[in-house]
């Protein structure tokens, strides 16, 4: 058995600990939430805010994302209104002025909405904020709908970093999963991004797409190079069709499966290393110059529901329907649909909580450990602090993963090589002891590769 059969199971991205299907059933109340954030303000006013903006036009089929399609533009302003109100709800909750290190805004697609309504929104959560210097503020781009007045009216308000969907380069698969937009398109956002000031661009790259080559994934790396991205996001696709029905579109035998789908990867990652981007881990790439690979290299790197990012504040609010927020040792979840997140926060003026969990204290132990693993590729235990449940479990784990070259122990500590970065998720799960306790069936999380 080779290292590839042996972990590319499913395993879970941990952007949180512990991970969303084993939160607990009873999610905080609104006032738990309103105390934990007081408490995490205290001891830093640093917060980082993300915004999702649910709408698209039309249905990329291999999403995975909270969306709803419309072409109905009579949304925006609503939604907007709702999204200010619930921030409102915080603003009046808080008794230090929170210091904005971080402002993403997702979705969906951040630019379905007009220039004008983003001004709106962004205009109104900066006045009830510190603004940091140097803060990082970024949106998702729709190559499509990302038009000069959407760059420059974002960059106005301080917007200095965009992510923009690229997915693959092939117009064959972007047919087939149904994403419209050419490479034209990809070309002129870029292009129009650096020329009004944006610092750092980011390509979404996903490999394993249905009918997806190796020769597909090589001339997705070209265009690559052509245009010189600061970061490359190259995520393995997660075919969920249980949760995502739009990818009942295709079956599994449209899918290049196992090594077809590793050597993909493999195809991709030889590519990028070869341009000069640098791997972050969990697959994610920079340049030399990026801030991200800075943090990385500097050991600053951090983690939240946003992914990867240079901020280091431990409270993240999330703003709209589905939105995530996490204050270090709480979670809490918004409701997922529209009309649902709407009523709670219009007619009944409150947060819109539909699940959470607190954590326990040996949960954050264990947080804080897959927190180093995944952020600084290492971690230590040489302190009682640092004593978790699961440790002895973990490492017996570890042992036979050194021996697959993965990682290298000390006598209290435990660092990835180089070849463990493509299954850091796996190196992780040791220490989960809900992953332990769950039950066999479908499976829950996207496999590691």
């Amino acid at each position: 058995m080779d290292l590839f059969d042996k972990y590319n199971h499913p395993v879970p991205r941990y952007t949180s600990y512990p991970t969303v299907p084993h939160w607990q059933t009873e999610p905080p109340t609104e006032q738990e939430w309103i105390a934990s954030i007081g408490k995490r303000l205290r001891k830093s006013p640093e917060l980082s805010l993300y915004v999702h903006l649910p709408f698209c036009e039309e249905l990329c089929t291999y999403c995975g994302c909270n969306k709803r399609i419309t072409k109905n533009h009579g949304v925006e302003v609503p939604y907007v209104d709702t999204v200010l109100a619930e921030w409102k709800i915080y603003e009046r909750s808080m008794l230090i002025k929170p210091l904005l290190k971080e402002l993403h805004l997702g979705g969906g697609t951040p630019t379905f909405f007009s220039p004008t309504e983003l001004k709106r929104l962004v205009q109104g959560i900066l006045k009830r904020v510190d603004l940091a210097d140097g803060a990082e503020m970024s949106f998702e781009a729709h190559p499509n709908s990302t038009t000069k007045a959407h760059l420059e009216v974002l960059a106005e308000l301080g917007f200095n970093r965009l992510s923009i969907g690229v997915q693959d380069f092939n117009p064959h698969i972007m047919r087939l999963i149904n994403r419209r937009q050419t490479e034209e398109d990809i070309q002129r956002t870029v292009i129009e991004a650096q020329a009004i000031g944006y610092r750092s661009i980011n390509f979404d790259i996903i490999y394993g797409l249905p009918d997806q080559s190796v020769a597909d994934i090589e001339y997705s790396v070209a265009k690559i190079a052509e245009l010189r991205p600061e970061r490359i996001a190259f995520y393995g696709y997660a075919h969920v069709p249980w949760v995502s029905p739009g990818q009942r579109a295709y079956s599994k035998a449209n899918l290049p499966q196992g090594r077809d789908k590793w050597k993909l990867y493999e195809t991709g990652k030889k590519g990028l290393e070869a341009m000069g981007y640098r791997d972050i881990g969990l697959d994610h790439f920079a340049l030399p110059e990026d801030d991200l690979y800075l943090a990385s290299r500097e050991q600053r790197l951090h983690r939240n529901f946003m992914g990867y990012t240079t901020n280091t504040s431990k409270l993240s609010i999330g703003l709209g329907c589905s939105a995530i927020s996490d204050s270090w040792n709480m979670y809490v979840q918004n409701e997922k649909k529209v009309e649902d997140y709407q009523r709670i926060v219009m007619e009944e003026s409150r947060l819109p909580l539909l699940k959470g969990h607190r954590l326990k204290r040996d949960e954050e132990i264990v947080r804080r450990h897959i927190s180093n693993l995944m952020c600084l590729q290492t971690t230590v235990w040489a302190g009682e602090e640092m004593h978790c449940q699961s440790l002895p479990f973990a490492l017996e784990n570890w042992a036979d993963m050194e021996k697959d070259g993965l990682v290298k122990r000390g006598a209290n500590s435990l660092s990835v090589t180089p070849l463990g970065k493509t299954f850091l998720r796996n190196v992780c799960v040791p220490l989960d002891s809900h992953m332990q306790r769950m039950n066999a069936g479908r499976p829950t999380f996207s496999r590691a590769v």
